[in-house]
């Protein structure tokens, strides 16, 4: 027996769920279902299920049984550091970036205010856009302080500049504070974004620190308004009140 069967048993259900053959909501077959179609043991089942789990293709309620979720959507976290691509490696997407601009510019009077420096700072720009599954939905503006980045390329920034950074230059990414707002799109989202429709996109702006509590960079991330969904895991604690 194929060791990896539980990856054919991933497979056949992540395709039928992304292809729409079973419709968000649509219950799987039971645990002992599956063991007799694929006649293999619970335990691989049951490995094959949470990894269909992890990747946001079905929800698992505890005696119910599990559930296709719609996908048309992708889920970002609220918390947590996670870079575009560890997401996309996540979810199992085709995913490409595009790198419009990368360049060393004088820092814009907007982004002094947003990174809390003078006027004299320099920074690196870096405009992306996040082709995923053929359309563009994904608009990345990345500002970085200079003199704690000193060299950015666009080979880098079609990569995983977090890599680069936290690999090649040693940085403690710690944290970073977002602001979510949804806001009318500009002349450069119908540019160089796949809108469609849409009048408006999600603005994720993030304030990223080192370990140090030094804010080195400002992120504005630009999201096609159908295609993403924010989410956070609360726990209501003992005692609080409604």
């Amino acid at each position: 027996m194929n060791t990896n069967i539980f990856l054919q048993i991933y497979h056949d259900y992540s395709e039928r769920i992304q292809s729409g053959e079973i419709a968000a909501g649509t219950k799987l077959p039971s645990e002992n279902d599956l063991t007799r179609e694929y006649g293999i043991s619970r335990e691989t089942v049951r490995k094959a299920l949470q990894l269909l789990s992890e990747n946001g293709f079905i929800h698992k309620i505890k005696g119910k049984g599990s559930f296709a979720l719609d996908i048309g959507r992708m889920n970002f976290p609220l918390s947590g550091l996670v870079s575009f691509k560890e997401m996309s490696e996540r979810i199992g997407r085709k995913s490409q970036t595009i790198v419009y601009k990368t360049e060393h510019i004088p820092i814009p009077h907007a982004v002094a205010r947003h990174l809390e420096t003078d006027k004299h700072t320099t920074v690196w720009q870096v405009i992306r856009a996040r082709n995923i599954e053929g359309e563009k939905v994904i608009l990345d503006k990345d500002y970085f302080r200079s003199d704690i980045v000193p060299l950015l390329t666009t080979e880098i920034a079609s990569g995983s500049i977090y890599t680069y950074l936290e690999q090649e230059l040693n940085l403690q990414i710690s944290y970073a504070k977002k602001v979510i707002s949804v806001e009318d799109a500009t002349t450069e989202d119908y540019e160089l974004l796949d809108l469609k429709e849409y009048t408006h996109v999600v603005v994720v702006r993030n304030y990223v620190h080192l370990e140090d509590t030094t804010l080195f960079q400002y992120t504005e991330s630009r999201h096609r308004l159908d295609k993403f969904q924010f989410v956070d895991f609360a726990r209501r604690s003992p005692g609080e009140e409604k």
